[in-house]
């Protein structure tokens, strides 16, 4: 079971190294094509949630933060044993919740690098990081335990 914090501390050391490489060796707002037009690395800092909602509001990030790692650490302990996918799937949110966490902390702001764009519809999607993408991944892969589990619970039922 402690094996997959693993997973987590991946998660981490992969988001810290990115974004520390990107602070060392590019400057703010420095845009970097990767494959045009369509991926580019992008220097940029977020002080606010997703999006830069709530722009400046770092206390209330850290107390939320802080609940949301405490939460993961307690379903993983109580409720994922025996449970591989959702154990897997609560150290990919823990990852990427610590890794902007981190940013947050030391930085004061967190630091975003990959910018993509779909110019077939003229979107620019927001800048993000590899925390970003944990805990994107971590909320589809939850999606899929519940859908799994609610699955289980109706051939139970029949």
């Amino acid at each position: 079971m402690w094996a997959y914090y693993g997973i987590a501390l991946l998660i981490v050391i992969l988001d810290q190294w990115t974004k520390w490489i990107v602070v060392k060796s590019m400057e703010l707002g420095e845009r970097i094509p990767v494959w045009e037009p369509y991926l580019a690395w992008l220097s940029h800092r977020n002080r606010g949630a997703a999006w830069g909602m709530l722009e400046g509001r770092m206390w209330l990030f850290t107390i939320i933060t802080l609940i949301v790692i405490g939460f993961i650490v307690y379903y993983f302990h109580r409720y994922a044993k025996d449970q591989p996918f959702f154990q897997a799937t609560l150290m990919v949110l823990l990852g990427g919740a610590i890794g902007n966490f981190i940013d947050r902390l030391w930085r004061g702001e967190v630091v975003d690098f990959v910018d993509i764009l779909i110019p077939v519809i003229g979107y620019d999607f927001p800048i993000f990081n590899v925390a970003d993408i944990a805990l994107t991944v971590g909320v589809i892969m939850m999606v899929i335990y519940v859908w799994n589990e609610e699955k289980q619970e109706k051939k139970k039922v029949s």
